[in-house]
Protein backbone atom coordinates (compact mmCIF):
# COMPACT_ATOMS: atom_id res chain seq x y z
CA UNK A 1 0.00 0.00 0.00
CA UNK A 2 2.66 2.63 0.82
CA UNK A 3 4.34 1.80 -2.52
CA UNK A 4 1.17 2.65 -4.48
CA UNK A 5 0.73 5.92 -2.60
CA UNK A 6 4.30 6.88 -3.45
CA UNK A 7 3.74 6.13 -7.15
CA UNK A 8 0.49 8.10 -7.15
CA UNK A 9 2.20 10.91 -5.25
CA UNK A 10 5.12 10.78 -7.69
CA UNK A 11 2.75 11.02 -10.64
CA UNK A 12 1.03 14.00 -9.03
CA UNK A 13 4.38 15.64 -8.37
CA UNK A 14 5.42 15.09 -11.98
CA UNK A 15 2.15 16.65 -13.16
CA UNK A 16 2.66 19.60 -10.85
CA UNK A 17 6.23 20.14 -12.08
CA UNK A 18 5.10 19.92 -15.72
CA UNK A 19 2.30 22.42 -15.09
CA UNK A 20 4.68 24.81 -13.34
CA UNK A 21 7.11 24.64 -16.27
CA UNK A 22 4.37 25.34 -18.79
CA UNK A 23 2.86 28.20 -16.83
CA UNK A 24 6.17 29.76 -15.81
CA UNK A 25 7.30 29.84 -19.44
CA UNK A 26 4.15 31.59 -20.53
CA UNK A 27 4.29 33.90 -17.51
CA UNK A 28 7.44 35.57 -18.86
CA UNK A 29 5.95 38.59 -20.53
CA UNK A 30 7.33 41.01 -23.03
CA UNK A 31 8.48 44.34 -21.70
CA UNK A 32 8.26 47.34 -23.96
CA UNK A 33 10.22 50.54 -23.99
CA UNK A 34 6.97 52.49 -24.26
CA UNK A 35 5.57 50.74 -21.17
CA UNK A 36 8.53 51.45 -18.86
CA UNK A 37 8.76 55.09 -19.90
CA UNK A 38 12.53 55.15 -20.44
CA UNK A 39 12.53 56.20 -24.10
CA UNK A 40 14.73 59.23 -23.51
CA UNK A 41 18.23 60.30 -22.60
CA UNK A 42 20.16 60.38 -19.36
CA UNK A 43 20.86 63.98 -18.32
CA UNK A 44 22.95 62.93 -15.30
CA UNK A 45 25.42 60.23 -14.28
CA UNK A 46 22.81 58.81 -11.89
CA UNK A 47 20.23 58.50 -14.66
CA UNK A 48 22.83 56.89 -16.94
CA UNK A 49 23.44 54.28 -14.21
CA UNK A 50 19.68 53.69 -14.03
CA UNK A 51 19.63 52.87 -17.75
CA UNK A 52 22.55 50.48 -17.30
CA UNK A 53 20.92 48.80 -14.31
CA UNK A 54 17.58 48.48 -16.08
CA UNK A 55 19.25 46.95 -19.16
CA UNK A 56 21.13 44.50 -16.92
CA UNK A 57 17.94 43.56 -15.07
CA UNK A 58 16.02 42.79 -18.27
CA UNK A 59 19.03 41.00 -19.72
CA UNK A 60 19.09 38.69 -16.71
CA UNK A 61 15.30 38.22 -16.53
CA UNK A 62 14.89 36.27 -19.75
CA UNK A 63 12.04 38.54 -20.77
CA UNK A 64 11.83 39.80 -24.32
CA UNK A 65 12.51 43.53 -24.40
CA UNK A 66 10.65 45.36 -27.16
CA UNK A 67 11.97 48.63 -28.55
CA UNK A 68 8.64 49.77 -29.92
CA UNK A 69 8.83 53.55 -30.00
CA UNK A 70 11.32 56.37 -30.56
CA UNK A 71 14.49 55.59 -28.62
CA UNK A 72 17.00 58.44 -28.49
CA UNK A 73 20.27 58.52 -26.61
CA UNK A 74 20.75 56.38 -23.48
CA UNK A 75 17.81 54.09 -24.18
CA UNK A 76 19.82 52.64 -27.10
CA UNK A 77 21.73 50.75 -24.38
CA UNK A 78 18.72 48.43 -24.23
CA UNK A 79 20.11 46.95 -27.45
CA UNK A 80 22.39 44.89 -25.20
CA UNK A 81 19.45 43.00 -23.70
CA UNK A 82 19.82 39.37 -24.73
CA UNK A 83 16.22 39.03 -25.91
CA UNK A 84 15.81 42.49 -27.44
CA UNK A 85 13.62 42.93 -30.50
CA UNK A 86 12.81 46.01 -32.51
CA UNK A 87 9.47 47.00 -33.98
CA UNK A 88 9.91 47.97 -37.63
CA UNK A 89 8.13 51.28 -36.94
CA UNK A 90 10.44 52.23 -34.06
CA UNK A 91 13.37 54.60 -34.46
CA UNK A 92 16.66 54.81 -32.60
CA UNK A 93 18.79 57.96 -32.34
CA UNK A 94 22.52 57.77 -31.65
CA UNK A 95 25.05 60.40 -30.56
CA UNK A 96 28.20 60.84 -28.48
CA UNK A 97 28.03 60.38 -24.75
CA UNK A 98 28.74 63.26 -22.45
CA UNK A 99 27.41 66.74 -22.05
CA UNK A 100 27.35 69.46 -24.73
CA UNK A 101 28.64 72.01 -22.19
CA UNK A 102 31.53 69.81 -21.04
CA UNK A 103 32.15 67.95 -24.29
CA UNK A 104 32.20 64.37 -25.51
CA UNK A 105 33.00 61.89 -22.75
CA UNK A 106 34.83 58.76 -23.98
CA UNK A 107 33.58 56.73 -20.99
CA UNK A 108 29.86 57.29 -21.69
CA UNK A 109 30.35 57.00 -25.44
CA UNK A 110 32.16 53.68 -24.91
CA UNK A 111 29.45 52.37 -22.61
CA UNK A 112 26.83 53.02 -25.27
CA UNK A 113 28.96 51.58 -28.08
CA UNK A 114 29.58 48.40 -26.07
CA UNK A 115 25.83 47.79 -25.98
CA UNK A 116 25.63 47.54 -29.78
CA UNK A 117 26.30 44.70 -32.20
CA UNK A 118 29.66 44.97 -33.99
CA UNK A 119 28.12 45.92 -37.36
CA UNK A 120 26.18 48.81 -35.81
CA UNK A 121 29.17 49.90 -33.73
CA UNK A 122 31.39 49.96 -36.85
CA UNK A 123 28.80 51.92 -38.84
CA UNK A 124 28.37 54.55 -36.11
CA UNK A 125 32.08 55.03 -35.47
CA UNK A 126 33.12 54.93 -39.14
CA UNK A 127 30.71 57.73 -39.93
CA UNK A 128 31.61 59.82 -36.87
CA UNK A 129 28.09 59.67 -35.43
CA UNK A 130 29.46 58.93 -31.95
CA UNK A 131 31.84 61.90 -32.09
CA UNK A 132 29.17 64.61 -31.89
CA UNK A 133 25.96 65.41 -30.06
CA UNK A 134 23.56 65.78 -32.96
CA UNK A 135 21.34 62.74 -33.33
CA UNK A 136 21.72 60.21 -36.11
CA UNK A 137 18.40 58.38 -36.38
CA UNK A 138 18.03 54.86 -37.76
CA UNK A 139 14.61 53.32 -38.39
CA UNK A 140 13.59 50.10 -36.71
CA UNK A 141 13.26 48.53 -40.13
CA UNK A 142 16.89 49.40 -40.99
CA UNK A 143 18.11 48.16 -37.59
CA UNK A 144 16.51 44.81 -38.43
CA UNK A 145 17.60 44.56 -42.09
CA UNK A 146 21.04 46.12 -41.95
CA UNK A 147 22.33 45.38 -38.47
CA UNK A 148 20.72 42.01 -37.69
CA UNK A 149 18.54 42.89 -34.74
CA UNK A 150 15.46 40.66 -34.45
CA UNK A 151 12.08 42.05 -35.38
CA UNK A 152 9.39 42.00 -32.73
CA UNK A 153 6.65 39.49 -33.51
Amino acid sequence: MPKRMWIAGGASLASLITACCIFSTSAIADVSLAAIGMGHGAPSAEMFKQFQATASRYNASGERFRIDTHCPSACTMFLRVRKVCIAPGASLAFHAGGNPRRGVDPYYTGQMLNAYKPALRKYLTSNGYMDRFDFHTISGDEMIRRFGYPACP
